[in-house]
């Protein structure tokens, strides 16, 4: 009998190294080998905050986005279409509170065809007029399908309240019915004019890029590309202000409603948080970023009021939130708030070090597996290029992780997690309203659904 393999620890870990080149047009390429990973994910991003939109036509960039596949100078919608399709290319664009990002993901063999699609959709969209009015209504029929799905209103109903009112942040990112209703096909052409080009523009490319020239292949189609009169935007300097009385109860109105939905937040950090941000990810596993945290232990496991809620620190460009989400039996209303905002609290105390040890071990040790494919890595790597940070964090804060202990985390918690809660109840306002306010904590609204 052979003798039985001697188990070692896990070694540590790093995020995969990429070639970094600038193209002729000064768009950043991140290139990331990795064998094996025969779709190619591309990850384009741009920088940008939506508070250039102008206040009445708040929704452009997002509509923006979401037409610059919807015909080119080159091509119709449909021509388009039939050739992502006919090429095997899946291609989206979005937009949110850090920039534009636009994703691709092609056999590797296509790749060069699949770029030259990219630039034509970055820099050649003709924005047609049926088109833009079939993404006005589509957009307006989102806008009620939100309102009438309790998680959307409530998440709605949070920024309006956590958020000054001055700030863009307290908006939708896409839009409202009023803003959204104004747009017409000269406001996208305009917004695209000034603002999408290849100034501070990153490009991540990953995959199985064995016998591929990434730099020239994508030289050749997106270092040609030019943008006359792009401005380019500055990010935010500041996080966005929190409202002055930010720290209440608001209780969307739904009679009859079977469940409740709850949106408990607070002010969080960005990535570049006083003592490092590795304390935060474990956080907020500990707290309620499982099945076994501290949250689901009460309210799903003892009480049995939900089907599970979460919790998370979510960094934007600037500053960040820390936010709890999920739905309650509405019978169990007020009581889900008081204990939900107890345990909130509670890691103001501490945290044991069973928790600090799962926590860390389960962030850190699933990374490799997080990380394994090429979609995965492209993802991350744009977010950090619109952080304006390098997958250099990510690795650096995996390492850190492994010397945090309960006090690093307390201290972290205790940084951000004060008590001033901002508290949004989707439910029926007839029962709760009057024991939300017995809680004493703040003010009590009542808001239409």
């Amino acid at each position: 009998m052979s003798a039985r393999p001697e188990v070692v620890p896990p070694q540590p870990w790093a995020f995969p190294e990429p070639e970094r080149h600038t193209l002729s047009n000064g768009i950043e390429l991140l290139a990331y080998d990795i064998p094996g990973q025969y779709v190619i994910s591309v990850r384009t991003v741009l920088p940008m905050s939506l508070s250039v939109e102008p206040r009445e036509k708040e929704g452009v960039a997002a509509l923006t986005a979401r037409l610059l596949d919807e015909g080119t100078a080159r091509h119709t919608s449909e021509e388009f279409a039939q050739l992502l399709e006919r090429k095997g290319i899946a291609l989206g664009a979005g937009i949110n509170d850090s920039g534009l990002g636009v994703d691709l993901d092609v056999p590797k063999r296509r790749l060069g065809e699949a770029l030259d699609l990219l630039q034509q959709a970055l820099g050649e969209p003709v924005f047609p007029e049926a088109e833009v009015t079939r993404h006005v209504k589509t957009r307006l029929a989102e806008i009620e399908q939100e309102r009438a799905m309790a998680p959307h209103r409530a998440a709605r109903e949070f920024i309006a309240t956590f958020f000054d009112g001055a700030e863009r942040a307290s908006r939708p990112s896409a839009g409202t019915h009023e803003t959204v209703s104004s747009l017409t096909r000269e406001d996208f052409v305009e917004f695209h004019r000034r603002f999408v080009g290849p100034q501070g523009m990153t490009v991540v490319v990953a995959g199985d890029l064995s016998g591929v020239d990434v730099r020239a292949v994508a030289d050749e189609v997106l270092g040609q590309w030019r943008a006359e009169g792009q401005e380019v935007v500055t990010p935010n300097a500041e996080p966005p202000v929190r409202a002055a009385d930010a720290a209440r109860i608001v209780l969307v109105d739904r009679p009859g409603s079977v469940q409740s939905e709850l949106s408990v937040g607070c002010a969080g950090p960005d990535r570049r948080a006083e003592g490092g941000w590795a304390a935060y990810p474990v956080l907020s596993f500990v707290v309620g970023g499982s099945p076994n945290a501290r949250v689901d232990a009460v309210l799903r496991e003892e009480k049995g009021f939900t089907y599970g809620i979460r919790s998370t620190f979510r960094p934007r460009r600037r500053g960040g939130l820390f936010l709890t989400n999920g739905s309650v039996r509405a019978d169990s209303t007020v009581e889900s708030v008081k204990l939900l905002l107890e345990i909130l609290e509670s890691g103001r105390e501490g945290f044991s070090a069973d928790e600090v040890r799962a926590g860390i071990d389960y962030i850190s040790k699933t990374a490799p597996g997080r990380y394994a494919t090429a979609d995965a890595v492209a993802d991350e790597a744009a977010t950090m290029a619109l952080d304006g940070m390098s997958t250099d964090f990510t690795t650096e804060t995996l390492l850190a992780m492994q010397s945090l202990d309960g006090d690093a985390l307390a201290e972290a918690y205790r940084r951000w997690v004060d008590g001033t809660w901002t508290v949004v109840v989707v439910g029926d306002a007839s029962l709760y309203a009057d024991q939300l306010e017995e809680l004493g904590r703040g003010a009590v609204t009542v808001v239409p659904n």
